[in-house]
């Protein structure tokens, strides 16, 4: 019913788009309907013109902590994993605890956000992030991206944005594909541990109907174009069980149209296979009892894949514009993980698989009106978002990927609506603000296979106004004050669940949506020519950081926590060849409540206070470019006492290229180049090694980062 509410809602808002319409008409400075307008921004702000690797100028944003990262940066830095694309994003950090098929750990501002839970990410308009996942709370899997396609990655960090929603509190990061390619390309990569890549990839301009298509002076800028491309990748990893890691990717894209007006029909191919070196006892790699690259179990791995359809159409003119796009997916995962050894099953193993099936439908409708509000130049957007999953998911003991016991066996579904408005307002040339408001409701409902009296139904709304408050330019800087709250859901599993299908006992309710509370102040300069710099403090507070445990089954009951930090952001385009990135963020993350959670301390286990980023490229120097990238990952508490600590770790990336011919590139990528020994991720962890072996309550366990990794990439253009 509420669903129905909020459709009748929207249509009903629709129908006084004739009158704002006829009013935005009366109100244009120059008269003039047949140009188009600025989508979601309003009419006086001047042009901005931006070169190197953001659009983050002055003038650009709502917030500080913006931004836009252009696929040109994707071009110049070398990527050990896809996912690591997101690390352009500054303060956010992409790391992996299994193997490469698997969904990376993400940091941001204080958050261990798992595998996405409060971060949200899409691709061309389609979520990432999984809900009730077989492993984690908004898994998000971006093994099947390829940088070489990316266009933009629109960011935003806190919860001030009224069209993001679920999983966002911490921020989100919306990645678009090119339309069409300059040049056709033939990438071929070769590197240590078995890594192979190639990917074919290429666009073309279709002729329209009637005339010969080979014949390309009749193409004209109204003509679909095609863009096709292939991606297969084999790697083994450092590992001693070889990762044997089989990925094939493919994605067939027709537009049409500009930025203005148009559309996009996608279809994507993923499917991914591999091993598994989970995380080790630390002590074991000390003690030289085990390799540092070396597994518990040696079976232990998984294979996903994902089919998706998805279109978008938009179209933009003087009084307003309008974007439309839905989605079909389907999903599928299995994975085979053991992180306590024997433990709990000292004569089978710990290892245990967990699996899904899911469909999901959605999409999103989007209205805005350029119009007069009390005489001055404004934009209102309306917007109705909705999801749909269906899914089957499952937990069962296995010894050697053979299962012996089923924890769990669930279908479940779940839907999300969402109605959102908005409004920027220009009100002098110095002052602007949005003002946003935005209603979630999500259904959730479950039948319990392996325990029937956990089915049942459950529900959740969630109401979020927004608030940015923009003052400036002055001397080409500008400040910002933005206030907001945000949400993600929590697994259905762990909302309607009445009994732990691990140990029995009746389980522990959850809501169906936690909610959050941010602020932050921020300002942004190019006072100094060449340097676009921000500066932005900020608080972040979690009504709860409970997640359903999927590797469990159940609950883990965490309290309500509080953050707060500060981030400095540079990018600094020195000269013609040279463009320098310095990015730093410090965050302190607690428990509100000292001694919760029945623990002592109130420190946030894998909560990183200290990212730093320091970033070079080098173009134009005759036919050689080279991008040199440094992050350092300050130290964290595993323990809510503060008695285990993981240490920092510094990585640095290099990339040198030489251009051979006008056709022919030839790259070289050098991964962790000093060969730095460092951890992906460390836990704080109970385990057992053996059958024989004492048990071990709070071990630290870690999944080591990779070695030295040299790539050489062939590129072909044509």
């Amino acid at each position: 019913m509420r669903t129905m509410k909020w459709v009748a809602a929207f249509s009903l808002t629709m129908c006084i788009d004739a009158a704002l319409s006829q009013t935005s008409m009366n109100t244009l400075t120059d008269g003039d309907a047949s140009q188009p307008a600025q989508v979601n921004a309003v009419t006086t702000l001047p042009a901005v013109t931006v070169t190197g690797h953001y659009d983050n100028g002055v003038g650009t944003s709502d917030a500080a902590s913006q931004g836009v990262v252009r696929g040109e940066l994707l071009q110049d830095i070398p990527l050990l994993r896809p996912g690591e694309a997101l690390e352009t994003v500054p303060g956010l950090v992409v790391t992996q605890h299994s193997g490469d098929g698997k969904a990376n750990q993400y940091f941001l501002r204080g958050y261990n956000l798992d595998h996405g839970t409060d971060f949200a990410t899409s691709l061309d308009g389609v979520p990432a992030n999984m809900p009730t996942n077989a492993h984690g709370q908004g898994y998000s899997d971006l093994n099947y991206l390829i940088p070489e396609l990316v266009n933009r990655i629109d960011y935003r960090k806190g919860p001030y944005f009224a069209e993001n929603g679920d999983f966002s509190s911490a921020g989100s990061a919306d990645i678009q594909y090119r339309n069409s390619l300059d040049h056709n390309i033939a990438d071929l990569t070769v590197g240590g541990d078995g890594y192979r890549r190639a990917l074919l990839a290429g666009s073309t301009r279709l002729a329209p109907s009637g005339k010969d298509s080979g014949n390309t002076t009749t193409l004209d800028a109204t003509n679909p174009t095609l863009l096709g491309a292939v991606e297969i990748m084999r790697n083994n990893g450092p590992w001693t069980i070889k990762e044997d890691l089989q990925k094939t990717n493919a994605l067939l894209r027709l537009s049409d149209g500009n930025n203005t007006t148009g559309w996009a029909i996608d279809g994507i191919y993923y499917d991914a296979k591999w091993n598994a070196t989970d995380q080790v006892p630390l002590e074991l790699i000390n003690s030289g009892q085990l390799g540092r690259f070396s597994s518990m179990d040696p079976t232990d791995g998984g294979n996903t894949g994902r089919d998706i359809l998805s279109g978008e159409w938009h179209s933009a003119d003087a009084v307003g514009y309008m974007k439309a796009s839905a989605y079909m997916e389907h999903v599928h995962l299995q994975l085979w993980s053991n992180f306590t050894f024997f433990a709990h099953n000292p004569i089978t193993g710990d290892q245990f698989a967990q699996a899904e099936n899911r469909n999901i439908v959605g999409g999103q409708v989007v209205r805005g009106w350029n119009h007069s509000l009390s005489e001055h130049d404004a934009t209102t957007e309306l917007g109705l978002q909705l999801r749909h999953d269906n899914i089957n998911v499952s937990l069962q003991n296995t010894q050697a990927r053979v299962p012996f016991a089923t924890v769990s066996n669930n279908q479940a579904s779940e839907t999300i609506a969402s109605l959102y408005l908005q409004n920027t307002t220009s009100w002098s040339k110095w002052l602007r603000t949005t003002v946003g408001l935005r209603e979630d409701s999500i259904t959730m409902d479950m039948t319990s296979y392996s325990l029937p009296q956990n089915t049942g139904i459950a529900s959740g709304t969630k109401l979020s106004p927004k608030l940015s408050v923009i003052l400036g330019p002055w001397q080409q800087t500008e400040f910002f004050i933005n206030a907001g709250k945000g949400f993600h859901s929590n697994d259905v599993r762990g909302v309607i669940n009445k009994i732990d299908p691990s140990t029995g006992t009746p389980a522990t309710a959850v809501p169906a949506l936690v909610g959050s509370s941010g602020k932050e102040i921020g300002v942004r300069s190019e006072r100094i020519d060449g340097l676009q710099s921000s500066v932005s403090l900020w608080s972040l507070d979690s009504n709860s950081e409970i997640v359903y445990a999927a590797d469990a089954g159940g609950t883990s009951p965490k309290g309500a926590s509080k953050r707060y930090g500060v981030e400095w952001n540079n990018h600094w385009i020195t000269n013609r060849w040279l463009l320098v990135d310095a990015d730093f963020a410090w965050t302190h993350a607690r428990y509100a409540q000292m001694n919760d959670n029945g623990d002592t301390g109130n420190l946030i286990s894998n909560a990183v206070s200290k990212v730093a980023l320091f970033r070079a490229a080098l173009h134009d120097l005759g036919p050689w470019s080279a991008g040199v990238e440094t992050r350092y990952i300050g130290a964290y508490p595993l323990a809510q006492n503060g008695s285990l600590t993981a240490p920092s770790a510094i990585v640095t990336n290099l990339r040198v290229r030489r251009e051979i011919s006008p056709s022919t590139t030839l790259s070289l990528d050098a991964l962790n180049l000093f060969n730095r020994p460092y951890f992906d991720i460390a836990y704080q962890q109970d385990y057992q090694v053996s059958p024989s072996s004492p048990y071990v309550p709070s071990g630290i366990t870690v999944h080591p980062g990779e070695p030295r990794q040299l790539r050489v990439t062939l590129g072909l253009k044509f």
